[in-house]
């Protein structure tokens, strides 16, 4: 078997679904999950994600090949600090999540700079959260980004996980990734929280959601994501965010210049370009865009 024991911490939508995945490969003799929540590992088992479970990080990590700590990024240096006291020399550990720098940085301050850490970002979800959100099929196709410090071992192990569970490995530094998930993933995230909002603060907001048509609930269903990992995301890679939403405003000004002026060859020229690019993104694997043209 490729892997004897692996240890998930934090099951719910991203790692209960890996806990699945793996266990459905049949390529993992145990696969070990940590929770806070004692209702939750009985979930878990319930639903087949782990095999057993405990709350104890330190007890959880003692005999695992490999670790994933599958926590919003707000949490994972106290996740490191009560697994520590579990971990071997040779254990392997990983992350799922959408920044990379600052959790580089907590994992060389709390395991020390030999430590095997190998940061990685499946890019795969849903707007839900929590034990019952995982899916056995989720990272089919999905590409998964790893940050390796250097080529080791330990990135081989973590590339045969990820690659087990249906996905595709890349490999960048982490600064590359970070302002990548700025433009990419966080920025798009923030706008929709936004819409949200302003939609929210309407008058007669309640009458006009029987209105709220498909365009309008594609772009606001990932407002619907859990609050706390997004805040810890935002805070986490504030500079590449920052960046992304200036330019942004950039945009939105220049687009509110050209309505205010009667301006019409300029906005369709506005828009003309952005369908343009919008047609040139390469198609994906996953069929949450497959009628965006329609």
């Amino acid at each position: 078997m490729p892997f004897r024991r692996i240890t998930i911490i934090g099951l719910g939508l991203i790692g209960g679904s890996l806990g699945l995945a793996l266990r459905r490969s049949g390529a993992v003799e145990e696969v070990v999950g940590v929770d806070q929540s004692a209702a939750v590992l009985e979930r878990a088992r319930e639903r087949g994600l782990i095999d057993r479970g405990t709350t104890d990080p330190a007890a959880g990590v003692r005999d695992a090949e490999l670790v994933v700590a599958a926590v919003p990024v707000g949490c994972f240096r106290g996740v490191l600090e009560a697994a520590r006291g579990g971990l071997e020399r040779d254990t392997v550990v990983t992350d799922v999540g959408s920044v990379k720098g600052p959790v580089h940085a907590e994992a060389e301050a709390v395991l020390g700079a030999d430590a095997l850490f190998v940061g990685g970002h499946p890019l795969a979800g849903t707007e839900d959260s929590g034990v019952e959100a995982a899916l056995d099929r989720l990272f089919d196709g999905a590409l998964c980004i790893l940050t390796p410090a250097s080529d080791t071992p330990a990135r081989d192990r973590v590339k045969a996980l990820w690659e087990l569970v249906g996905c595709q490995v890349v490999t960048m530094d982490a600064e590359a990734h970070d302002r990548i998930l700025a433009a990419t993933s966080h920025l798009p995230h923030m706008l929709a929280f936004s819409l949200i909002r302003t939609f929210g603060e309407l008058d007669d907001s309640d009458r006009l959601a029987q209105f709220a048509a498909g365009g309008f609930r594609d772009l606001t269903r990932i407002a619907g994501s859990d609050p706390v990992m997004w805040r810890d995301i935002a805070l986490a890679n504030s500079g590449p965010l920052l960046e992304m939403i200036d330019r942004f405003e950039d945009r939105l000004s220049e687009l509110r210049r050209a309505i205010a002026a009667g301006d019409g060859p300029a906005l369709q020229a506005f828009f003309g370009e952005a369908r343009t690019l919008r047609r040139g993104l390469p198609p994906r694997a996953h069929e949450d865009e497959d009628n965006d043209d329609d």
